[in-house]
């Protein structure tokens, strides 16, 4: 089951839906057409769970039952598409729902009311997101929930409704239509918190949490991958420097203290500066051996 599924599937067990709810979902997954019968609107979906959501809402709100039909996808993912379809009281619906200039083309944005109104603003994102919402799994370590919407307008109103909530929503016409976007995981979480859907929140954020985790234990190696390279490079440099000093002029010519310092090298080239300079007889600092090493590798640089 997809992230975006198991977050539906959330918020169609929470309490029955307000009408902006059922608004929204028709607006952007509803059609109209005309039948024998008259007008008639198809919902459509690929959840059976949403499409029984949407059927219940309509029955409990306008006493009306509809049909639920299905067929299948004919792409690669070959998916079931049901469609609640609604044959009789459409006029009284739409009016009710103040969808009808909406579906006449009069009117493509979001109504003020819902701008205006945190409740119904709530419910309205609910709608839009069962409708045409999709998250990206946050286990891809790449955000992003997105909300198609047909009209642009309607698109840059989801978004003023969401910066609303202070989230930062943005837009992006396709050809087709345009989507409304969030992409910092803090505000995909803070949506799940406004829609209610509680339990994904917290998964979503634990996943995020521990690839964080991850990604900092992968860091911390990375660095001391690093220390370790570069403290090995160091020394082979100075030991090929304190070997070309024993075969020209012989250890025996330096000073007593860099002969110390090259010998504990030459023995143990896998020791830290720290190492070193804990193991002389006299300890001294790590600036006392990285000063008597660099005077070894400048001797062995002049001759």
């Amino acid at each position: 089951m997809s992230f975006t599924t198991k977050i539906k599937e959330e918020l169609i067990q929470l309490a029955a839906p307000k009408k902006e709810e059922l608004a929204a979902i028709i607006k952007l997954s509803g059609s109209l057409s005309l039948s024998a019968k008259g007008l008639q609107l198809a919902i459509t979906t690929e959840n059976a769970k949403t499409a029984r959501y949407i059927y219940s809402a309509i029955e409990a709100y306008y006493q009306i039952v509809p049909e639920i039909k299905y067929h299948q996808k004919t792409n690669l993912r070959k998916n079931r598409v049901y469609a609640v379809v609604v044959e009789q009281g459409v006029d009284e619906l739409l009016t009710d729902l103040h969808l009808a200039d909406a579906f006449f083309g009069l009117e493509t944005g979001i109504s003020p009311e819902v701008l205006k109104d945190d409740d119904a603003g709530r419910a309205y994102i609910k709608g839009a997101f069962l409708a045409t919402g999709t998250v990206r799994d946050p286990e891809s370590g790449k955000y992003q929930l997105e909300i198609y919407s047909v009209y642009l307008d309607h698109a840059q109103d989801l978004a003023r409704l969401l910066q609303k909530f202070l989230l930062d929503a943005k837009t992006l016409e396709h050809k087709n239509g345009a989507i409304t976007y969030l992409q910092k995981a803090e505000d995909i979480m803070d949506f799940l918190l406004i829609v209610q859907a509680l339990a994904c929140k917290e998964a979503f954020e634990s996943v995020k949490l521990l690839r964080e985790a991850r990604n900092d234990i992968n860091r911390a190696n990375n660095a001391e991958t690093a220390n370790i390279a570069r403290t090995i490079t160091a020394s082979m440099k100075t030991i090929n420097n304190i070997v070309k000093i024993m075969d020209t002029i012989g250890l025996s010519s330096l000073p007593l203290e860099l002969q110390e310092i090259a010998q504990l090298r030459i023995t143990h080239p896998d020791y830290s500066i720290q190492q070193i300079a804990d193991t002389l007889d006299t300890p001294i600092s790590k600036s006392g051996v990285n000063h008597r090493l660099r005077k070894i590798n400048k001797i062995a640089e002049e001759l």
